[in-house]
């Protein structure tokens, strides 16, 4: 599979060296816009580069029906012009806020646990995430689906917000400290005791191995994806 990477700082040189290590070709390494030519006739993109140019990168990839696999956060509000884009152009898109097999699978630990503890009101849900200070989104794209999945499964919350939990919106602490490796945890705390769950990534590898793996599922297929399709459909 010929793969081009929008995107080369140290997620696409991972991505990269993984890629190609599972056979692959890497036919093109970006920082700029992609175009057509620069490109180099890929067979899928894997977008990370920043949230200011996310949406451009991947519109101009869609609309030459070159498939396109993203973990770029920090630009969700124009996620549904892009799902539309895809569409039109009978190409692929997948969007993940974290490509990890552990962080997937904590995802759905996450809306099963909000599942129960919705019937147990004395427990306060609060969210946390810590990441390196190179980190330019807060919060995170990965603390944003956990909130969604708690506020999916537990009515008592319709909406979420940066810092602490409060009536109906769902409290997200985002802490920037140096080199610290990412950390996502739920507590749900109460009078009496506290109930934590927490995922901690040692490195980026995870990460990138499930983008390639994202990669090689989404050829030859039509729609918008998430990583749930890839892992558990």
């Amino acid at each position: 599979m010929k793969i081009a990477l929008v995107g080369y700082g140290k997620m696409g040189k991972i991505i990269g060296e993984i890629a190609e290590s599972r056979g692959h070709e890497v036919v093109a390494k970006l920082n700029e816009s992609p175009t057509l030519e620069n490109l180099n006739n890929p067979d899928v993109v894997i977008e990370f580069s920043n949230p200011e140019v996310a949406f451009n990168n991947i519109k101009i990839c869609l609309e030459n029906k070159i498939p396109v696999v993203c973990g770029t956060t920090g630009w969700l509000d124009q996620k549904p012009e892009i799902e539309k884009i895809a569409t039109e152009n009978e190409t692929a898109f997948l969007y993940g806020s974290n490509f990890s097999l552990g962080v997937n699978l904590f995802f759905a630990l996450n809306e099963k646990l909000a599942d129960l503890m919705k019937n147990f009101p004395e427990y306060k849900v609060q969210l946390e995430e810590i990441h390196h200070t190179h980190k330019k989104d807060a919060p995170s794209g990965t603390a944003i689906s956990l909130a969604e999945g708690i506020i999916k499964n537990d009515n008592r919350f319709d909406a979420w917000k940066l810092d602490e939990t409060k009536g109906n919106e769902l409290g997200i602490f985002a802490i920037r400290e140096d080199e610290v490796p990412g950390t996502h945890s739920i507590f749900y705390r109460s009078e009496v005791d506290e109930i934590e769950i927490k995922h901690t990534a040692f490195n980026r590898n995870g990460f990138a191995l499930g983008a390639v793996i994202a990669a090689e599922w989404i050829q030859g297929k039509k729609g918008n994806f998430s990583m749930k399709d890839v892992l558990f459909s």
